[in-house]
């Protein structure tokens, strides 16, 4: 004779599997979608130091700066970053480079977990080396 009490116990478990699954899955992906965004932050903040880099030396140009960031994000596939380049002067001897790119073309799920209209950023200043 089959005892009925385990049957239930079954049926509870697979009911619990049902409500369980998708909050673990969402924990999952936006844990993946966390560190997918924490890596294009840190390949942006590595671009944003390198073009300041660039552009601290003597007789840089800013399409060389530009070119040096887009060969540093290439690898990631960020080809829609934004570069904003602010050249030293005499009064200002500082060189700020400034990267961005729009999260809604780094993110993993799309949408699933809200609004997408901010961008990723990352700022870097040097001294014009030779500017004193």
């Amino acid at each position: 004779m089959r005892n009925p009490s385990k049957k239930r116990r079954f049926g509870v478990a697979a009911v619990e599997m049902a409500i369980v699954t998708p909050l673990l899955l969402t924990m999952l992906f936006g844990i993946i979608e966390f560190g997918h965004a924490f890596a294009v932050r840190q390949s942006l903040v590595t671009a944003a130091r390198e073009g300041a880099r660039l552009a601290s030396m003597p007789g840089s140009s800013a399409a060389e700066v530009t070119q040096r960031i887009q060969e540093y994000l290439a690898p990631m596939g960020l080809t829609t970053a934004t570069v904003e380049l602010t050249r030293a002067t005499p009064e200002s001897p500082t060189e700020v480079v400034h990267v961005s790119v729009p999260f809604s073309d780094v993110s993993l799920v799309g949408g699933y977990f809200g609004s997408q209209s901010y961008d990723l950023e990352a700022t870097c200043s040097m001294r014009k080396e030779g500017m004193d």
